[in-house]
């Protein structure tokens, strides 16, 4: 008797939602003011819809497991393939490391505790290690905790969004929500915080590694996308709204600021309070859980290419999990959080959050090109599902998303004022760091691949002496 699969489509659904509903990033977005309702709404049109048809297409037209980094690399070669493996992987640890930073922060903030730097270190480094471990099972062993974590942000996002509409009503509103206001400023820190919106909407690739475990994915998961996408934009916009009523702007915290919110809406911390924060502080935890799975398969997969350090391509014989990705994550993020106090930056999560989130953007730069570029060289392959369009219109779809991400990390990175190097060169730095310890990776593995391929001719020529 077939086994039956494990994946609904209301499973792949949740999963959509738990992977790009992520909480912690509305703050951050919220901070931007009451013109973040334009973002919002330009961004979903000229980039979410786009970016999620695109993924729909790739995703079930190419099912290997390496996703992004496969589809580039068939469109590019293998070392944009690389680049993209080594961007797409190197932004967990760093995620994971702000996110261990902003669970302690959340839990001091809810019980009122004042913890020394060496307790708050360790408490990161049990969630860490604690991610770290379950990152190690199969995707569909936890699904529980996925599935749960789905509703916990979806009852966040509800909670804060009608606290906001109540506190409106009784109270009014901590920012302006009128026509003039609504409408964006330019100014340059609101457009460095338009790259966290564009990293809320990342993340449908990640449903697509669950191919194998659906019923009929060919179906299932343009659904999940769509239907997905459509929960994940209304959630985000309800708490934005919640936020944008309790809080004013340039009083909001990019780390506290969820938390802040809920406190000034119902007066002070209190057991609606504590129970908010102890969701928030487990969609922290499930948000990575669900990432792993497919960040660790693209570092697996792209060092059996050769295309990322060999640490990757251990995988654990009985589960055939990429634990070797998942251990160098762990060591990584907590290499980050002992070497936190050290950082002259007073926002510590907002340090790590913004270099992870320059470090994902860069990682999806290529898939729009490399859309085209597999239309055109593999016309041929069946597409299960197709972005509608005429060349003109496919061209419109993928690089419209494309010129967006390269202007938003231009001002995400790039210092272009005085008040601005404190924040910026610190991620400026932590991104030319990467990108150089990257590239040697490639040159590294590129004298691996050649290697390989020598003693792949040489064993060849061996074959066809020894039949002559």
């Amino acid at each position: 008797m077939k086994e039956k699969k494990k994946f609904r489509l209301f499973d792949a659904v949740l999963m959509a939602v738990v992977v790009i509903l992520v909480v912690e990033s509305a703050a951050p977005a919220a901070a931007i003011g009451s013109s973040q309702f334009f973002w919002w709404g330009i961004l979903l049109i000229l980039f979410f819809l786009p970016y999620g048809l695109i993924s729909a297409e790739l995703g079930t037209t190419y099912t290997g497991d390496g996703g992004i980094y496969d589809w580039v690399k068939m469109a590019f070669g293998r070392r944009w393939g690389a680049r993209v493996a080594w961007f797409y992987w190197i932004n967990f640890p760093i995620w994971m490391a702000s996110l261990a930073v902003l669970f302690t922060e959340v839990m001091t903030q809810i019980f009122g505790l004042e913890l020394g730097t060496h307790v708050l270190i360790l408490g990161q480094l049990v969630f860490i290690w604690a991610v770290t471990f379950i990152s190690c099972f199969p995707v569909s062993d936890s699904k529980w905790i996925l599935n749960l974590a789905a509703f916990a942000k979806v009852a966040i996002m509800v909670c804060l969004g009608v606290l906001g509409i109540y506190h409106a009503v009784t109270k009014g509103m901590a920012n302006d929500f009128s026509g003039r206001a609504l409408l964006p400023s330019f100014d340059l820190e609101s457009l460095s915080f338009i790259s966290v919106i564009l990293f809320n909407f990342l993340g449908f690739e990640v449903v697509t590694t669950l191919a194998s475990d659906m019923e009929n994915p060919k179906k299932q998961i343009p659904q999940a996308i769509i239907f997905g996408g459509i929960l994940i934009a209304f959630f985000y916009l309800f708490a934005a709204f919640g936020m944008g009523a309790a809080v004013s702007a340039d009083q909001l915290s990019t780390s506290g600021g969820l938390i802040d919110s809920f406190i000034l809406l119902v007066g002070g911390i209190n057991p609606f309070v504590i129970i908010i924060g102890l969701l928030f502080m487990y969609t922290l935890a499930a948000n990575l859980i669900s990432w792993a799975l497919g960040v660790n398969y693209v570092a697996f997969y792209a060092a059996k290419n050769h295309d990322m350090p060999k640490v990757f391509v251990k995988e654990n014989p009985k589960n055939e999990m990429p634990v070797g990705a998942s251990i160098v994550n762990g060591i990584v993020a907590s290499v980050l959080v002992i070497a936190a106090p050290f950082i002259p930056n007073e926002n510590i999560f907002w340090a790590f959050f913004a270099l992870n989130v320059v470090a994902l953007l860069i990682s999806y730069i290529m898939m729009f090109p490399a859309f085209l570029k597999l239309r055109k060289i593999d016309p041929d392959q069946e597409r299960p599902f197709k972005v509608p369009g005429g060349p003109t219109l496919l061209k419109i779809i993928a690089y419209v998303p494309f010129i967006l991400l390269v202007i938003t990390l231009f001002f995400s990175v790039v210092p272009l004022s005085s008040t601005e190097f404190s924040e910026k060169i610190p991620i400026l730095i932590g991104t030319v760091v990467a990108t150089i310890i990257g590239e040697i990776c490639i040159r590294l593995g590129d004298k691996e691949y050649a290697k390989k391929q020598v003693e792949k001719n040489q064993d060849k020529r061996s074959v066809e002496h020894e039949n002559n």
